[in-house]
């Protein structure tokens, strides 16, 4: 079966809604006419009993006329527009007199209804509203009046009315299903422009987006969140396409160079130290390629943020420890003089795998960018109810145009101004995102020639 468009759905909703509202309207409307004019019937029938029954007198068990001439003479001597019918019974209900208007008719006295009460019924084929009065003489009920009055010109009108209810009803619902789409094909167009302008969106254009719509409604609110989600996605991409490219890069060189290495060691004979030279030269190489990898595989494994954190007591003081000890050759080889103020135990809430990637990545910076004889001083604090961390070297430092570019994989600031200092331009950009994972505050402020400072701040 097809389904509706979204436009013709929202007519649809549209006028069932007002269909519904105009329904009850017109039922209140036909009840409250057909409530007048059967008040209005209702009250000319207790009008004509008052009036009969003033007309009559009783002797013995008969009922007599007061004046012959005139009940003969009355509109119930013709079938008007809304004629009158009248009736005498005895107690056994047979017909001891009814207004010449009856003609061969009569009405029929029914049993089942109460003295005084006003109910509809049948006279041959005409409908018809009738009371049944009891005639009393001395407290004695000698009989009964019928007094009857024509429904037909009220059903007329009522019938009338409510044909002229169902055809402006069904009018009315048509006229308000085209306007409603009418309407609704307005509102929606912004949505027309999102599908045309998302069919011509690939991943080699990206640069396309939505018009925002001139109200600031909630497709002006979809609109601006689908271009900000696009601009998320361009900019997800060119940076995959540019770590693509840079790992590319970066994983080539060493195997580039290790192969040049070798070419040259095979080409000719040559002593034990010379190749001892070589090999130890391709192994230094080879670990570097294999921290590159390490690093690329812990960037993708935290490149998705829902990775499941496994929160812990972390003892800070022992992890900064330890990193200092298996920094230890690299420490001692550069006479580098550390300090280490911590002047209490400090534990924080977080994963503990995660914070020591982050601590051995701004240490090893810390070591590798300070000049032989420099010192790196490491000071745990706690500021309003927060455990800082903050790491200070006298090394290189870093340009101030640079900060930003630190946390970019694979940049690596000041790397020709010092080509003898080895790195893979990634250390940063992993601690930049494991600090967002955990929720750590991590700020980095550097001047060149006179070193940089890192501060963890762990809530």
């Amino acid at each position: 079966m097809k389904q509706l468009s979204f436009k013709n759905r929202i007519a649809l909703n549209y006028i069932i809604t007002t269909g519904l509202l105009i329904l009850v309207v017109f039922s209140v409307i036909y009840s409250i006419v057909k409530h007048t004019v059967y008040s209005d019937i209702d009250e000319n029938l207790k009008a004509e009993i008052k009036n009969h029954l003033a007309e009559i007198k009783v002797e013995g068990n008969k009922v007599i006329l007061i004046d012959k001439e005139e009940w003969d003479e009355r509109e119930h001597n013709s079938v008007d527009v809304n004629p009158v019918f009248v009736e005498f019974l005895d107690l056994n209900k047979k017909i001891i007199e009814k207004a010449p208007n009856l003609k061969s008719q009569a009405l029929e006295f029914n049993d089942s209804v109460e003295d005084y009460e006003l109910f509809d019924t049948k006279m041959g084929d005409h409908a018809i509203r009738q009371i049944q009065v009891p005639l009393h003489v001395k407290n004695k009920k000698i009989g009964y009046i019928i007094v009857a009055m024509s429904l037909a010109d009220s059903k007329s009108v009522l019938n009338n009315l409510f044909d002229i209810m169902c055809l402006s009803f069904l009018a009315i619902l048509l006229l308000l299903f085209f306007i409603a789409r009418f309407f609704a094909g307005r509102s929606i167009k912004p949505i027309n422009s999102i599908i045309n302008t998302s069919r011509i969106i690939t991943k080699d254009n990206l640069k396309i987006r939505i018009p925002l719509p001139k109200t600031r409604d909630e497709l002006y609110t979809l609109s601006g969140t689908i271009n900000n989600l696009l601009e998320r996605i361009e900019d997800t991409i060119e940076r995959e396409k540019q770590f693509t490219s840079d790992a590319s890069h970066e994983l080539r060189t060493p195997l580039t160079v290790i192969k040049g290495t070798l070419e040259v060691l095979i080409r000719k004979p040559r002593d034990n130290k010379e190749y001892e030279e070589k090999i130890n030269y391709c192994i230094k190489e080879v670990d570097h390629l294999n921290t590159l990898v390490d690093q690329l595989l812990l960037m993708a494994r935290y490149e998705n943020q829902k990775q499941n954190i496994q929160t812990e007591s972390v003892y800070l003081n022992a992890l900064i420890l330890d990193v200092l000890t298996l920094n230890a050759e690299k420490i001692k080889v550069k006479n580098l003089n550390i300090k280490f103020d911590a002047q209490q135990d400090f534990y924080v809430k977080s994963d503990n795998f995660l914070v020591i990637t982050i601590l051995r990545n701004l240490l090893s910076n810390a070591l590798k960018y300070t000049n032989d004889d420099g010192e790196v001083s490491i000071l745990l604090s706690e500021q309003n109810n927060k455990t800082v961390c903050k790491i200070s070297d006298n090394g290189i430092g870093i340009e101030k145009t640079d900060l930003e570019s630190v946390f970019s994989p694979f940049f690596r600031s000041g790397s020709t101004e010092h080509p003898e200092i080895k790195g893979t331009g990634l250390g940063l950009s992993i601690v930049k995102r494991i600090t967002e994972l955990l929720q750590v505050e991590f700020k980095i402020d550097s001047k060149i020639g006179e070193g940089t400072t890192v501060i963890l701040i762990f809530s």
